[in-house]
């Protein structure tokens, strides 16, 4: 197999949540650019709409899909509709910097409603069409390197991505006579439209610089490469792990 062919995603079909902006927006441009047909997901259907139509304008695949991954099965139900997918990028996610002596009932529950409960079952829907399309496929949820290591403020956070990664190797067992691959990615602080506001803190930008080895924030596009291989066939002997993209974060 020749490089070009190990990494294209030609023939595949992928679908995004949380892909109105950010990570989620800029990954799905790279699924189509890598040759997938892409199905966009967010609760906002003029947002997402407006970024599948950017896609489309650079002559790549793309369509959108307006519907809540919270609402369990309202979004099986549209999955159901618009599968069976190749590839299902998990991407949806919130957090709400909270020290642990002050962390609300509410707080918990809507981070790890998002986090854990939405991502579970959405891959869940996902993973029934891939399983009945006979074909495999790749799951890839989106984690985080606090779903390794502790972080101030983020002790709901760092749970939910904690139980993610369990979640993960787990899926990963059950999923793998299927021929479905099941992986996480792992950013470290990543400037986004969610995390900009954080970063006026230039206390907490400083802090957080300091354990990047690198010596930057992330973008958006650093996250480009790891998706594009856990997507295909390059990564076709990798499943139940994940790809750690934390400039140095947790090596020490």
């Amino acid at each position: 197999m020749s490089t070009d062919s190990i990494f294209s995603l030609a023939g595949k079909r992928a679908l995004v949540t949380g892909a109105g902006r950010g990570i989620g927006l800029v990954l799905a441009s790279a699924l189509a650019d890598a040759g997938a047909e892409v199905v966009l997901v967010a609760r906002s259907g003029h947002e997402v709409e407006a970024a599948a139509s950017d896609i489309r304008g650079n002559g790549r695949a793309a369509s959108s899909i307006a519907a809540d991954v919270t609402n369990t099965r309202s979004f099986s139900a549209a999955i159901d509709r618009a599968g069976p997918f190749s590839i299902f990028l998990n991407n949806a996610g919130m957090n709400r910097p909270q020290a642990f002596q002050d962390v609300t009932e509410e707080n918990f529950d809507s981070i790890l409603n998002l986090n854990l409960r939405a991502a579970f079952f959405a891959a869940q829907a996902v993973a029934r069409g891939m399983i009945a399309k006979g074909e495999g496929g790749s799951i890839i949820n989106m984690s985080s390197q606090m779903g390794h290591v502790g972080g101030a403020l983020r002790s709901v956070y760092c749970s939910s991505k904690f139980a993610l990664e369990g979640m993960t190797k787990a899926a990963a067992i059950d999923l793998a006579p299927h021929g479905i691959r099941v992986n996480t990615i792992c950013p470290t602080f990543v400037e986004t439209p969610m995390t900009r506001e954080f970063f006026k803190d230039e206390s907490f930008q400083a802090s957080v610089l300091q354990k990047i080895k690198l010596g930057r924030l992330g973008k958006p596009e650093d996250l480009i490469g790891a998706v594009v291989l856990l997507a295909g066939d390059a990564s076709s002997l990798i499943t139940g792990t994940h790809l750690i993209v934390d400039g140095g974060w947790t090596a020490d």
